[in-house]
């Protein structure tokens, strides 16, 4: 085999590999998997298992707020 035939069966492999990565990367159970798991690394410390409160409470204050505007909101169109 030449030195091209090997260069070009490399890089057959490669482009192989690649496209076999993109497709689970892409694939929309993946996705969801790696959401779910941000969600939970947001709310939920990783190491420990401990709820991070911090970020619950904000999230909360949030709703709350948004609650409380459109409540407000409502009345003074009214």
């Amino acid at each position: 085999m030449s030195a091209l035939e090997h260069e070009i069966e490399e890089t057959r492999e490669r482009l192989a590999s690649t496209i076999d990565q993109l497709l689970y990367r892409a694939n929309p159970k993946t996705i969801v998997s790696r959401e779910v798991s941000s969600v939970k690394a947001h709310f939920v410390d990783p190491l420990s298992g401990q709820p991070r409160t911090d970020n619950i409470l904000k999230t909360v204050g949030g709703i709350v707020g948004v609650i409380v505007l459109f409540a407000v909101v409502r009345k003074i169109s009214n």
